[in-house]
């Protein structure tokens, strides 16, 4: 079987892409690969308007099946093509969308999924979303991007402690410690003093050293999802007197200065605290994110939901318990025995690709308070519970690879293509056989 995949961010435009919409989707397509390898050979096309039918009439003159998998959401997935083609999408709304606008039919979904017939999405969440409108029986499966080996395996070589000795990390880029930035020049118009840092410069070599109970979180901090002012906040609130307690918050996208003037103001409308909030925005080499890794005491979500959240299940397959709301695709993960968990609430909102911002759909929350408590929480069990943190450490290695293991994402893909055997008859062939 010939498998076809595609994502508009690749590796020749990655840098430029990062923080875009859709850039996690290149990242997703690379966590795939090695498992669709075990089903056929693949083929990553940047170009699929001139190559995927190309490619399809030529397996089909020998009698070999062939497939698309679109790693994109459904309003950029083309339907045009005689290649059957799979959307493979992240989506973390309470209603997938139902209405189209700019006179583009596929904004709305129904029309894509109709399409292709079928679709793989990352949650168990998202395939109740699709079912609730496409009915109970169309063709959708739950698969994450499976992350889990890779993590697991740098996991298993580092410790596990929960209160961090002096740990080192280099990288080249941008590291903002609120130990050492003057925060007067951030404050509000007419009560700032001195001149805000300059971030046009070339990026440089810095080191980093972690110690104490370290909270990681990585985002994009223009993904108005990822709420990280409430991680701030209440962090700061919660340790103003702790010394010991540090957020570092890895950063990514391509263009990051009005990013850390905000980040940086956030920082100083919630002083004064003891406790630590470093940001980093830059390239971390693997050892150094190995390092990052074992440095970190808990990794952090407070997002308003997640389509899955690779860098969540990454820290998790490595050990690292969390504090994150149960919903959304995290709900398939995440527990009370791997996380702290923070309460959430609905609320209206707008698809996020919707000009129109017409509130149709809910996003979730997050209880402040709850996060507070969180972070209470997992300070204490650090500091006094060696026994508990393991046992979350463990847990949360477990659970993740029942969740996003290889072998789970190969088993999944089987039975998915199985299942489509009469739709898709070339391919039980080649699955059954591979």
């Amino acid at each position: 079987m010939l498998i076809i995949i595609h994502s508009e961010t690749n590796k020749s435009n990655i840098q430029q892409n990062l923080g875009r919409p859709e850039y996690s989707y290149y990242f997703v397509l690379k966590e795939f690969r090695p498992v669709l390898e075990r089903l056929g050979q693949v083929i990553e096309v940047s170009n699929p308007d001139e190559l995927v039918d190309r490619l399809y009439f030529d397996c089909l003159s020998r009698g070999e099946a062939c497939v698309f998998l679109s790693f994109s959401p459904p309003h950029r997935t083309p339907i045009h093509y005689a290649c059957p083609t799979i959307p493979v999408f992240a989506w973390e709304f309470s209603t997938i969308p139902t209405e189209s606008w700019h006179g583009e039919p596929r904004h709305d979904w129904r029309v894509v999924l109709n399409a292709c017939g079928m679709a793989i999405t990352h949650s168990s969440f998202t395939v109740d979303a699709v079912r609730d409108v496409m009915g109970a029986d169309y063709p959708i499966c739950a698969i994450p991007a499976p992350v889990w080996d890779r993590f697991a395996a740098r996991g298993a070589q580092l410790r596990k402690q929960p209160v961090v000795e002096a740990v080192q990390l280099k990288l080249r880029g941008l590291l903002l410690d609120s130990r050492t930035v003057d925060l007067r020049a951030y404050g509000p118009p007419g009560l700032c003093e001195g001149t805000p840092l300059s971030f046009a410069g070339p990026a440089q070599d810095c080191q980093l050293q972690l110690d104490g109970v370290v909270y990681t979180s990585v985002f994009n901090p223009y993904d108005g999802r990822k709420n990280w002012q409430d991680m701030i906040s209440g962090f700061c609130t919660t340790f103003r007197d702790v010394a010991d307690a540090t957020l570092v918050l890895k950063l990514t996208h391509h263009d990051i200065a009005n990013a850390l003037n905000d980040m940086l103001h956030h920082l100083y409308k919630n002083q004064s605290y003891q406790c630590r909030i470093v940001l980093i925005h830059g390239y971390l080499a693997d050892a150094d994110y190995e390092a990052l890794v074992q440095a970190t005491s808990y990794v952090v979500n407070s997002s308003y939901g997640e389509g899955q959240c690779l860098p969540l299940m990454e820290f998790m397959s490595c050990g690292k318990p969390a504090i994150a709301p149960l919903n959304t695709a995290m709900a398939d993960y995440v527990d009370s025995d791997n996380a702290f968990i923070v309460d959430s609430t609905d609320e209206l909102t707008a698809w996020p690709h919707d000009p129109r911002a017409a509130y149709r759909t809910l996003r979730y929350m997050t209880d402040w308070d709850s996060l507070c408590a969180a972070y209470r929480a997992s300070y204490e069990v650090a500091k006094n519970d060696v026994e508990r943190y393991a046992r979350m450490s463990e847990h949360a290695v477990h659970n993740l690879q029942r969740f996003c293991s290889q072998a789970s994402a190969e088993q999944r893909l089987r039975t998915f293509f199985a299942q489509r055997a009469q739709a898709l008859e070339p391919l039980s062939v080649e699955v059954s056989s591979a």
